[in-house]
């Protein structure tokens, strides 16, 4: 991949109108599959309410979950804030809650994305508003139903929005009641994209006023952060690797990849028993601990519990 070609992807990577955009279409066309395929209303009577509102505000909800968990700085915040909390307490400083706070706004703008947009997108459809609302809608002033029993007008509602056979003179008033559904539910759509973006707009504003660093530190600040993410796991990476390689070699005498291997170590049922118990890292008074499975004994130069060694021979 050319140099120009992955800076053009780093920095629709880092557009948070890029991210916000594609998460939008994606969750509009994950609505429009998920309506086609999945969703059937039950048209009867006591069951339309509870299924067309369970589709209509079950799957905002987990998405809305999933913007929280699938955002890495979530974790990191909650890390640092349960890790404050165990003994002994660090004390934080104001500016480091703000700061969090504030990176707190950021990781909401970005997880209510999807869910404000599969509300938007149903409630303009409105398909499930029609199925959820068709027992509740008020048919008094037809005349159609003047002779019809309350039990008998609730079933006829409750088949609508599934055009089911029903007398040509009610044909009229099922239309009718359909536009109202439609007319209602695209309604409350609009209302819920106004308030959303009023909602942004304004969060947004408070944030950059309680905000204690200016526009210039505070896009120092979060690039800051990123060069520092990208930079620590590479690190983090590269001294693994290297940590690890050097356990593996202690333990069983050569290097992986080494093509020039000439002798190598049977590990000893005491190398088993120490590699089998986690050394996690930094627990307890221990200022200095390692960071995998493979344990520290590998220094050790045991006598008794000395492995012998097989000469490879070319």
């Amino acid at each position: 991949m050319s140099p120009a070609l992955k800076n053009i992807i780093s920095s629709l990577q880092r557009s948070a109108t890029f991210i916000n955009s594609l998460i939008a279409a994606l969750t509009i066309g994950g609505q429009r599959l998920f309506s086609s395929f999945t969703f059937r209303c039950p048209c009867q009577v006591g069951k339309n309410f509870y299924y067309g509102f369970a589709f209509l505000v079950i799957p905002a909800l987990i998405l809305l979950i999933a913007g929280y968990a699938l955002r890495g700085q979530m974790w990191t915040i909650t890390s640092d804030c349960c890790y404050g909390c165990s003994p002994p307490r660090r004390q934080t400083s104001l500016l480091e809650r703000k700061l969090a706070c504030l990176r707190f706004f950021s990781i909401t703008g970005r997880a209510v994305v999807a869910p404000l947009t599969w509300l938007a997108v149903t409630l303009l459809t409105g398909t499930y508003y029609e199925c959820a609302a068709s027992e509740f809608t008020s048919i008094d002033h037809y005349s159609v139903f003047d002779n019809v029993s309350a039990s008998k007008r609730e079933e006829v509602l409750a088949g609508f929005p599934c055009c089911k056979s029903i007398p040509s003179d009610m044909i009229l008033v099922r239309d009718e009641v359909a536009l109202l559904h439609r007319y209602q539910s695209q309604m409350l759509g609009w209302v819920v994209i106004t308030l959303a973006l009023i909602a942004v707009l304004v969060s947004s504003c408070l944030a950059r006023c309680c905000s204690p660093l200016t526009s210039l530190q505070h896009h120092y600040w979060t690039t800051h952060l990123h060069n520092e993410r990208e930079l620590f796991e590479q690190a983090a990476e590269q001294h693994s690797r290297l940590l690890v390689t050097q356990h593996i070699k202690k333990i069983f005498g050569f290097i992986p990849g080494d093509e020039s291997v000439k002798h190598i170590r049977i590990p000893s049922c005491q190398d088993w028993r120490d590699i089998s118990v986690p050394n996690v890292a930094c627990m307890g008074d221990n200022l200095q601990s390692h960071y995998s499975f493979l344990g520290d004994r590998g220094d050790e130069d045991n006598e008794e519990g000395k492995s012998e060694r097989i000469e490879l021979k070319p």
